[in-house]
């Protein structure tokens, strides 16, 4: 059963988009398992550079299945906009699959990140403001929007309006905010549904066959796993599980098809954000290992924090 699973095994950075496209030419499918597009992954085809924020690092790879599976929070926009710049390089994304069951960042999710982060000052988390959190969240609340969502139009307004009902009293009331009117975010969504179409599947179906086929399945995590939700470093960790029990319920693959589990590391660590380093260097050996490295954020654009 060769179902692999390759996380990060710091704190994200780790280098595992480079090993994804080492290993893309022997795999039938990469699915990317959880996160959004709060992961930041750089591929090198050659001699171009792809700077993967939600995409699977396998769509680089010609014969391999790109998969963004259940337990990914997608942003449309975002989606959209990754696949148009790799299309405009000549990159074929036709096989892309995306999990109906995966839930959609919505404006307001962005908004309420961005919101929150800014009014905890001191205490905030250091998150990438990109709706991650809030729409886990809601997941959780069970007053999320799904893929699936989009193509059934009543459901949809009915559940961005309960959705809203709480949000508003919160941005209006706590933070000063004016409220969002459900009709022009249901309107926005609506946009996006029939571009994503053509991707959107029953992943779950699909992933557990290939195994099952025997064709090679690899499970891409994003972050690391000090960032994870349960194991890592609370409450300075991302809204999900990046470890290898993640990539089971963020896909629908169970743990008896498994076969192995890669943990990527490199020589020294680095942190992006607020929390705990206790290894961190505040001296020139951390400059240096931040200006030799190259220890820039992919997706955030902030310096790494740099340390043994």
């Amino acid at each position: 059963m060769p179902a692999l699973v390759l996380l990060g095994a710091q704190w994200g950075d780790e280098g595992k988009g480079k090993a994804t496209d080492l290993l893309g030419g022997s795999v039938d499918y990469v699915v990317r398992y959880q996160g959004g597009n709060n992961a930041g992954h750089t591929v090198v085809v050659g001699d171009q550079k792809y700077a993967l924020h939600l995409l699977p690092s396998g769509i680089l790879s010609p014969g391999c299945t790109p998969v963004i599976g259940n337990g990914v929070v997608v942003d449309p926009a975002v989606l959209l906009s990754e696949l148009s710049g790799l299309n405009e390089r000549g990159v074929d994304t036709s096989k892309l699959l995306i999990s109906g069951n995966a839930h959609l960042i919505t404006p307001y999710n962005v908004t309420i990140d961005k919101v929150t982060e800014r009014f905890l000052g001191k205490r905030r988390i250091g998150t990438t403001g990109r709706g991650i959190g809030p729409t886990y969240a809601d997941k959780i609340n069970r007053v999320g929007i799904r893929v699936q969502d989009l193509y059934d139009e009543s459901i949809l307004e009915q559940k961005v309006e309960a959705a809203l009902e709480q949000k508003n009293q919160l941005l209006a009331k706590v933070f000063n905010r004016r409220a969002i009117e459900a009709g022009r975010i249901v309107e926005e969504m609506l946009q996006y549904a029939e571009q994503i179409k053509p991707f959107v599947a029953d992943t779950t179906l699909i992933l557990n066959n290939a195994v099952d086929e025997g064709k090679v399945v690899l499970f891409e995590g994003g972050q690391g796993t000090l960032l994870d939700v349960d194991h890592g470093t609370y409450p300075f960790v991302t809204s999900s599980n990046p470890t290898a029990g993640g990539a089971c319920t963020g896909s629908g693959v169970g743990p008896t098809k498994i076969s192995r589990v890669i943990g990527i590391l490199k020589a020294y660590t680095t942190r992006v954000g607020a929390g705990p380093f206790p290894t961190e260097l505040h001296d020139e050996d951390g400059e240096a290992l931040r200006r030799i490295g190259g220890e820039r954020g992919v997706t955030t654009g902030r310096d790494r924090r740099c340390g043994w």
